[in-house]
């Protein structure tokens, strides 16, 4: 249950909630605000434990990710597998803007993929990538219940996952699309029999914890879980409606009657939900779930897990067609291997006992603790994954959002970086690379500084030349990055804050961005600035082939005219000169007053047209105060 689906009330209720019984709840895919993060003065904690990572990256900063004890990556949702997401502009209201690092007003869309998950491989990245951000946390991989789920599920274990969530069809919220609600998945005790008997026969169900969701709302239903694999259960639907909801099925419209998925606030002061609702209606799970265990002979939850042969099915169903269904498959129990068990008892190995990120604290301990300027010098190859991530987690635990100050942690690398490097980057420190970078380069950027640039001794001209991989600034939220050469495709995807300076981009360059601003001094590759709702990008067109490649369904594309924006833009681009020694932008700003003709800005349409409306409010609003 996102912010942004339900109301800060609503949301905070529930936190309260779980947290006083020892459960956790979820963030959703909508961020959260640092004020939650601190206990109240009664002893509330309005914290979601688990914080969610969907494939908009919406408010994922490395502060958001240190502030809980579990991270989900949200593969799929029950009630609308392999969709994305839409949060039309007049639900996007101040606080969701806040913390999702957007512009009130400016719709914002969730791509229907991870654009950094196309591989197992690739899965097994992030995951790497958030266990750097937060190394005590806990990683939970969010699948739907589908035929093959146990085939993913078995990946996913490889793929180093802490927890694996099974979610069913009947689960999500009012706003999911009714062909998806009625046509896309199946029950979650197909997906998590599937699930669990593929990991039992690949001895790998030792490894994980499974997790179930998707209308559960009995202590039966626990029960029935439990037999079937899970050892964790997710409720939404039934908390909710402890707390007020009446199933109006609007929660897209924003006119939820009892204040529960809506952020008018008008409607919301007719919300009149408590903690105590929550905690009665799970007291009574539990009871129910105790009384189940007692008759079945169970002490704990862990002795049931995976016994289905403690399950039988009906033999009094009359219907001509329910009659004859064969559940055998469903309650088959795979024997246990010498290695492994019925529920988690191993702890994933990370490997990040080996990760670079160690010498760094140990060099940054004068910055760490005194908060004193330290500079770092080291050799890297492309085995040095994620780098600077731990750095900033232990940074962001300190110092929370706001960092370190400018350019107090600089860190100066030789060679060929690997995958993630810059990932989640904190405030105050600066990451320099002469060599190369692989994909996901500065994913989640939030307040640091990236420079990358080739080898001097290189004979090349950097600008014609690949420097950075694919999917670079991948739902950054704010810092900036000179990269003196060539990215990959989808260049600052989901990008909702980041300045960024580069020499070309392949396909998708700014797709589905949000906010920030991205200088881009070469060719763009097919498709620039799809779904792209927020946020200005300036193009050296020098070809005159840059309308072509540029997907005007959400953009206009105009000419830089405004004397403070040419002021702001040879400054960004001198810049870049100076930290990455371009040639390119000695040569543009020899030349300025005919390159600036040659730039093209990128202006996303309903973008200008808040920003204009916000400017028109501000003078009224000085006018008054002037009169």
């Amino acid at each position: 249950m996102s912010f942004g689906s339900i109301s800060i009330e609503s949301h905070e209720t529930l936190a309260v909630a779980m947290n006083r019984i020892g459960g956790r709840s979820n963030s959703g895919e909508g961020g959260e605000d640092p004020r939650r993060f601190e206990k109240r003065d009664n002893g509330d904690w309005p914290v979601s434990n688990v914080k969610q990572v969907a494939s908009g990256r919406f408010g994922v900063t490395i502060n958001y990710l240190v502030n809980c004890n579990e991270l989900q990556i949200k593969v799929a949702q029950g009630a609308k597998p392999g969709e994305g997401g839409q949060l039309p502009g007049n639900k996007v209201s101040e606080e969701i803007a806040k913390v999702r690092n957007s512009t009130p007003g400016v719709t914002l869309i969730s791509p229907p993929p991870h654009h950094d998950i196309y591989s197992i491989e690739d899965l097994a990245q992030l995951i790497f990538d958030l266990k750097n951000a937060n190394p005590t946390a806990k990683i939970n991989v969010k699948l739907v219940a589908e035929a093959g789920v146990g085939t993913i599920s078995a990946g996913v274990a490889k793929a180093h996952a802490d927890i694996i969530t099974i979610a069913g069809h009947d689960g999500g919220t009012g706003a999911s699309p009714l062909t998806s609600i009625k046509h896309a998945g199946i029950p979650w005790e197909l997906g998590l029999s599937e699930a669990h008997q593929t990991l039992m026969m690949n001895h790998l169900r030792g490894r994980v914890r499974l997790q179930t969701d998707g209308q559960l709302k009995t202590g039966r239903d626990v029960a029935v879980a439990a037999l079937l694999g899970a050892e964790e259960y997710g409720f939404a639907t039934m908390p909710l409606i402890a707390i007020g909801c009446i199933m109006m099925r609007k929660c897209h419209l924003n006119t939820c009657p009892v204040g529960i998925a809506t952020q008018n606030p008008e409607l919301r002061k007719k919300f009149r939900g408590q903690p105590e609702h929550v905690i009665n209606y799970f007291f009574f799970v539990a009871e129910e779930l105790r009384k189940i265990m007692a008759e079945l002979g169970f002490r704990k939850i862990d002795e049931m897990v995976g016994r289905t042969d403690m399950l039988k099915q009906r033999t009094d169903i009359k219907h001509w067609k329910a009659g004859k269904v064969d559940l055998s498959a469903l309650l088959h129990q795979v024997p246990v291997g010498e290695d492994d068990s019925r529920y988690c008892t191993q702890e994933q190995d990370h490997g990040l006992d080996k990760q670079l990120d160690h010498q760094l604290i140990t060099q940054a301990k004068a910055a760490l603790e005194e908060e004193k300027p330290v500079e770092i010098s080291l050799p890297i190859v492309n085995v040095n994954r994620a780098v600077g991530t731990m750095l900033s987690s232990v940074i962001a635990k300190k110092y929370g959002a706001k960092g370190l100050a400018d350019n107090t942690i600089h860190c100066k690398f030789n060679g060929s970086a690997g995958q993630s490097f810059g990932a989640f980057l904190a405030p105050g420190v600066t990451l320099e690379l002469e060599g190369d970078a692989n994909d996901y380069t500065g994913k989640g950027l939030s307040g640091g500084r990236l420079v990358v640039y080739p080898p001097v001794e290189s004979s090349f001209p950097a600008e014609n030349n690949i420097l950075i991989g694919n999917t670079v600034l991948y739902g950054a939220t704010s810092g900036e990055v000179f990269f003196r050469g060539i990215a990959g495709e989808r260049f600052a995807v989901r990008n909702s804050g980041a300045n960024a300076v580069v020499e070309g981009v392949g396909d998708h360059g700014c797709e589905y961005m949000t906010g920030g601003k991205v200088i881009v001094l070469g060719e763009t590759g097919k498709n620039f600035a799809a779904g792209m709702s927020g946020g200005i990008a300036y193009v050296y067109d020098e070809k005159g082939n840059f309308t072509a490649n540029c997907n005007s369904g959400l953009v206009d594309l105009e000419s830089v005219d405004d004397a403070e924006e040419k002021l702001w833009l040879q400054k960004w681009i001198e810049r870049h000169q100076q930290y990455t020694g371009s040639e390119l932008a000695e040569k543009l700003l020899k030349n300025w007053d005919d390159v600036l003709l040659k730039f093209v800005k990128v202006m996303p349409i309903e973008y200008r047209a808040v920003l204009e409306k916000m400017e028109k409010e501000s003078a009224t609003c000085n006018e008054k105060t002037a009169a």
